[in-house]
C-alpha cells in the first residue's frame, strides 16, 4: 500500500547551504500492518508524512501510496488517506457532528452514504455523547476524536498518525492506541509516528528508527533485538543514536583540514517545523 525508495527532501538556505531534511529514506507498509517511524524531535518523520500526504513534494525518490504515485497523482494519493496529527484545530462554532459530516460532503459522499458513516464513526469512537457539542466547548480528548473521525469519514485504506498522541492525557492516549489497533485488524495500511518508545513497543508490527533525516535501521522489534543485541529496547534505541553520532564525529575528525563537509541537519526540528 505504500511503497517509499530513496526519498529525499533538501531545502536551499541563502545564509547556511543546503539543508537535507530526509535523506535516501526507504520502506514499505503492507495492508493490515502498523509501521512505527521513531526518532527524537527534527529526525525527519514528520517530513517523510508530509510528502507522503503530499503538504510536500519530494526533492528526489519514490513515494507511492495505495498504487498512486505522491508527485503524479496527488488528488488521488489523498483520496485514499486519512492524515492525524497533534493539531486538534476544530471549527469553535461547528458541533462534532457537523465537522466530520463536512469532511464527508468535501470527500463527495452522498448524504445517505454520509449518514451511515457518521453513525458508525461515532460508535466507534463513542462520540455520541458529545455530537452536539460546539468545538469551543470541547476537551482536548473530545477534539482529537473529531480529528480522527474526519480523517477516516470516507473509509481510507491508508492512515498516517503523526505524533497524534502529544498532548493527551494517558486515558485518551490510550484509547486511541486501541483504535489503531482495531484499523489494522480492520486490513488498514497505517503509519504511526511518535517518539515515544512505549507505544512503539505495544502498536507496531513493524519500525523504523530515524535520526537526522536517515533511517538508522528497520524491521520487527524481536529482529532489532536480535541484531543489536539488546533487549531493552530503551537502550537499543539511545545506543543506535550514540553509534550514528560518533561515525559523524570520526567523520568530521578525519577530514583532511578539520572540517566536515557542510551538512546543517543538525536544526532539523526548526526547519521540519517550517517546512
Amino acid at each position: 500500500m505504500i511503497h517509499v525508495q530513496h526519498l529525499t527532501k533538501t531545502y536551499d538556505d541563502l545564509q547556511r547551504g543546503r539543508f537535507v531534511a530526509v535523506d535516501e529514506v526507504s520502506f514499505s507498509v503492507n495492508r493490515g500492518e502498523i509501521f512505527g517511524l521513531l526518532g527524537p524531535n527534527g529526525a525527519g518523520k514528520t517530513t517523510v508524512l508530509r510528502i507522503l500526504s503530499t503538504v510536500l513534494s519530494p526533492t528526489s525518490g519514490i513515494a507511492n501510496v495505495a498504487g498512486y504515485d505522491v508527485v503524479t497523482d496527488p488528488a488521488e494519493v489523498r483520496r485514499h488517506i486519512g492524515f492525524v496529527s497533534n493539531n486538534t484545530a476544530i471549527y469553535d462554532r461547528m458541533t462534532a457532528w457537523e465537522m466530520v459530516e463536512y469532511f464527508g460532503r468535501l470527500h463527495g459522499m452522498s448524504a445517505s452514504h454520509l449518514n451511515e458513516r457518521l453513525e458508525t464513526l461515532f460508535t466507534q469512537l463513542r462520540m455520541n455523547d458529545f455530537r452536539d457539542v460546539p468545538g469551543a466547548k470541547m476537551s482536548t480528548g473530545m477534539k482529537q476524536k473529531v480529528s480522527i473521525a474526519r480523517a477516516m469519514v470516507h473509509d481510507p485504506p491508508v492512515l498516517i498518525f503523526d505524533e497524534a498522541t502529544l498532548g493527551l492525557d494517558v486515558l485518551v492516549a490510550r484509547n486511541l492506541l486501541a483504535v489503531i489497533r482495531s484499523l489494522r485488524d480492520a486490513g488498514k495500511c497505517l503509519i504511526f509516528s511518535t517518539h515515544i518508545m512505549s507505544e512503539v513497543e505495544r502498536l507496531c508490527d513493524r519500525i523504523a528508527i530515524m535520526h537526522r533525516g536517515k533511517i538508522l535501521d528497520s524491521g520487527t522489534l524481536p529482529e532489532l533485538r536480535d541484531r543489536h543485541d539488546e533487549h531493552d529496547f530503551e537502550e537499543l534505541f539511545f545506543g543506535l543514536l550514540s553509534r550514528h553520532e560518533h561515525a559523524d564525529c570520526e567523520a568530521l575528525q578525519s577530514h583532511p583540514d578539520g572540517l566536515a563537509p557542510v551538512d546543517f541537519t543538525n536544526p532539523a526540528t526548526s526547519m521540519e517545523a517550517r517546512s
